[in-house]
């Protein structure tokens, strides 16, 4: 299947010009006309090429699904999860044979030397004829006021474990959020202004936006998102947020 050209087919038969295609999903015109030229290099990433491939595909009434599953199929590999080699596994197997590095009858020494020792201190306590003195009687201790204050001084707060992240669209924006497991918690969505999005909270959050179209609040506090002509990724924990290089940007397609 010719992705590109089914695309362009599919638009001249309706007879739309892509500034018109522009305007209506907000994708820009050079990267509708490198998706028809399958000029893939010519766009920010692969999940922008999947979550465009999308959008352009429902607003021209084809099978999106099928479109994206032909790019994934010709141009994305599966990750090299290898499985462990023969060798490995049968050098593991040799080791469990072998048994423990300490063989028992040494820790049975070892206990053995232990109670031995522990019998000659008891008997020779008790065979040296000392007799136990009584301690004398002490006057009650006074204890300092402050001593009493120190005690009943409450204790610091617990740090936090988690991190809670509230999105605001102030335009139409991509969003993709993971948590620190990979767990997809907005599976890569087109938010429109003043559209809502989940509060969500976790331990570690992962963070991928389109542009810089929303208002973020970290734990109830504002935080500046810098405009960039490519993606824009955060990481977020209770004690940190700071901002992610492109290839470390989590992925929702």
């Amino acid at each position: 299947m010719d992705i590109g050209g089914t695309l362009r087919e599919a638009r001249m038969r309706a007879r739309i010009d892509i500034t018109e295609v522009e305007r209506a999903t907000k994708i820009r015109a050079r990267y509708l006309r490198a998706i028809e030229n399958e000029e893939w290099d010519a766009l920010p990433g692969p999940v922008y090429v999947k979550s465009f491939l999308r959008t352009y595909s429902d607003y021209l009434g084809l099978d999106s699904r099928l479109l994206v599953d032909e790019f994934k199929r010709r141009y994305e590999h599966p990750s090299d999860h290898e499985p462990r080699s023969v060798s490995t596994l049968h050098r593991e197997r040799e080791r469990m044979a072998r048994g423990p590095l300490v063989p028992p009858w040494l820790l049975v020494a070892v206990v053995l030397a232990g109670i031995l020792v522990a019998l000659w201190v008891v008997g020779g306590g008790l065979g040296s004829g000392k007799k136990p003195t009584t301690p004398a009687a002490t006057r009650p201790q006074i204890v300092p006021r402050h001593h009493h204050r120190a005690r009943h001084r409450a204790a610091p707060p617990a740090a936090p474990k988690a991190v809670t992240l509230q999105i605001v669209p102030t335009g139409r924006v991509y969003v993709c959020l993971v948590d620190g497991s990979g767990k997809k918690l907005i599976p890569g969505q087109i938010f429109d202004a003043g559209q809502s999005v989940p509060v969500e909270t976790a331990s570690k959050l992962l963070l991928t936006l389109g542009n810089n179209s929303v208002q973020l609040k970290v734990d109830g506090k504002p935080m500046n998102v810098p405009a960039s002509p490519t993606a824009i990724g955060f990481a977020f924990t209770p004690a940190t947020a700071r901002p992610l290089a492109s290839a470390q940007l989590p992925t929702c397609a």
